[in-house]
């Protein structure tokens, strides 16, 4: 079954993949602390040139991402842009958050209006 999380169904999508050939040079992890209410919820996402593996719970990373969730969920949804989340203070790094980077490559897009004519 589906989950209507934007959160969950990222990182289920995340795990499903496998391999993304557009972090075949990439390795690294990165862990993701999202603040939901009163308590935290956490995936550690592995990639090793380009094979991707997610696991939900905590775990050690390279770099720790953290953030509410109404911040999250607006970036899984390609509503805003995670290192520009960074630059505004929106989402904390901690660690070496060149991989958060490389990381934003796993994101959707912001969708863009069509022009009307």
């Amino acid at each position: 079954m589906a989950t209507k999380d934007p959160l969950e169904r990222f990182f289920a999508e995340l795990a499903a993949r496998g391999h993304e050939p557009l972090l075949r040079k990439a390795s690294g992890s990165t862990r993701f602390d999202v603040r939901d209410g009163s308590r935290t919820r956490r995936w550690v996402v592995t990639v090793v040139d380009g094979d991707i593996a997610v696991l939900a719970g905590n775990g050690a990373a390279a770099c720790v991402v953290r953030a509410d969730k109404a911040v999250f969920d607006r970036i899984v949804t390609g509503r805003m842009n995670a290192v520009a989340a960074v630059l505004r203070g929106d989402l904390e790094v901690e660690g070496d958050w060149r991989f958060i980077v490389r990381m934003q490559r796993l994101f959707p897009g912001r969708r863009r209006r069509r022009a009307r004519a």
